[in-house]
């Protein structure tokens, strides 16, 4: 098998395959690991852990701590993020070793449906241009072929757009500007204006809609975007910019309003796309609809012998959700135990500050399936105890949507601290068909925020 792509669906993948017998290569152009090691989740998480001593050290001398006059080194976070990201590239070689998988440094383009030429080998985090650079070339094949190469950030049509920065570029900065506009209200725009505030960065950021998040609960993005404006972030919607002008650290961006905002730096956070440059898909026969590769349940597309996981498809843009496809796609070919993903629960979280998470259907959802009739909400809003002595901070939401006819739980969802890892353990009992008797039943672990889910009125 040769698979396209060291990131987290293409590793799962080849890794699990090798396990099962199978002889295996990976094509990668780029550093191991992928957007969620390299540019994605992992550098990100870090940047939101240092952004967060904002409050803390906030908050310290309500207990008894003084901490006297405190000063943040952005450079200084930014350049131990990246220590750790080599760290973990590294990491993630040496597992492929030993895993006796071979590793490919290139960039690959098919050149029939079995051959793939590999060509370019300078590391460029850009496929498009440097795929024929280099005269050193490799030709492979493969009696199956897997597509993992993921996705990169959208760069909007506006003139002045290749002065501003996309979320990759954010991991690759020395230091901080004093004042950053953020284009989109996304994931990626709520979480970097969090990390960015917390470190001192003035933001602003202008969001097309007329609310954050679009797709998730609009009650938890509401419960986001109250904390967010409290923690001194400006937010403007139905607006967005109409052109950049000006050079790197003094930029001038101009809204759709006519104004002209002088700032730092601009980060164009408006969505994703799948990273299909260069692959020559056409000379295989893979059939590409809207820009993303289709595929079956078992992950195969319109070539019976090419296979595609992760972003590239897609569907649900999740690290975890990548690496279940590689290794349900490896357990079915390579290792005789047939198993397909199920797409339909998936829990995912925005690393705002607050932070949010969620699992299963949002009331909206909810709504357009069964009905105002047949679901019932349940919420508890309040400020957590450890904001008690602060007298400060967001407060929590806690929501469950319940079906009216069977009890059953069909959505939970929660805006506050530790909010993901609350709802990964009860993604557990929603998978599993918990009713709202069955929470109610749970005895409460007093004093805990999660408790509330167990303990909201019957």
């Amino acid at each position: 098998m040769v698979v396209i792509g060291a990131g987290s669906g293409g590793l799962a993948a080849a890794k699990r395959a090798a396990s099962h017998g199978a002889r295996v290569a990976v094509i990668e152009g780029d550093r191991v690991g992928g957007t969620c090691v390299i540019r994605g989740c992992v550098p990100k998480k870090l940047l939101v852990y240092g952004s967060a001593y904002q409050h803390l050290l906030a908050d310290a001398a309500s207990y008894g701590w003084s901490v006297g006059p405190t000063h943040c080194d952005p450079s200084q976070l930014l350049a131990a993020v990246r220590a750790e990201v080599d760290r973990l590239n590294g990491l993630h070689i040496g597992f492929l070793e030993r895993a006796g998988v071979e590793l490919v440094t290139g960039w690959g383009r098919f050149l029939d449906d079995h051959h793939l030429e590999v060509v370019g080998r300078d590391g460029s985090s850009d496929g498009s241009s440097d795929r024929n650079a280099d005269a050193s070339r490799r030709i492979l094949r493969g009696e199956r072929l897997l597509i993992a190469t993921g996705g990169r950030p959208h760069r909007p049509s506006i003139p002045g757009a290749e002065l501003g920065w996309v979320s990759d570029d954010m991991f690759l900065l020395e230091g901080l500007p004093q004042r950053v506009l953020i284009v989109g209200g996304g994931f990626i725009a709520c979480e970097f204006a969090c990390i960015l505030r917390g470190l001192g960065v003035e933001v602003d950021q202008f969001v097309r809609g007329d609310h954050l998040l679009r797709g998730f609960d609009r009650e938890l993005s509401a419960a986001v975007h109250e904390g967010m404006e409290a923690d001194g972030i400006t937010i403007h919607f139905s607006q967005t910019l109409t052109a950049i002008t000006g050079k790197a650290g003094e930029l001038v961006a101009t809204t759709c309003q006519g104004r002209e905002e002088p700032c730092g730096g601009v980060l164009l956070a408006t969505g994703r796309q799948p990273f299909l440059s260069g692959l020559n898909l056409a000379a295989a026969g893979v059939e590409v609809d809207g820009g993303r590769i289709p595929v079956d349940a078992t992950q195969r597309t319109n070539v019976p012998h090419i296979f595609a996981v992760g972003d590239v498809t897609d569907r649900i843009n999740l690290t975890p959700v990548a690496v279940d496809e590689g290794r349900a796609f490896a357990d079915s070919v390579y290792g005789g135990r047939a198993r397909q993903v199920d797409h339909d629960l998936v829990a995912s979280a925005v690393f705002s500050q607050p932070e949010l998470a969620t699992v299963g259907l949002s009331e909206e959802e909810a709504l357009a399936r069964y009905g105002s009739e047949g679901i019932r909400l349940y919420r508890a809003r309040f400020r957590s105890m450890a904001q008690a002595l602060p007298q400060r901070g967001p407060r929590c939401l806690l929501k469950l949507v319940v079906e009216v006819v069977s009890g059953r739980v069909l959505g939970c969802h929660m805006v506050g601290d530790h909010a993901a890892e609350i709802i990964q353990m009860a993604a557990i009992a929603i998978g599993m068909g918990a009713t709202k008797a069955d929470f109610d039943r749970t005895m409460a672990l007093h004093p805990s925020v999660a408790e509330e889910f167990v303990t909201m009125p019957q």
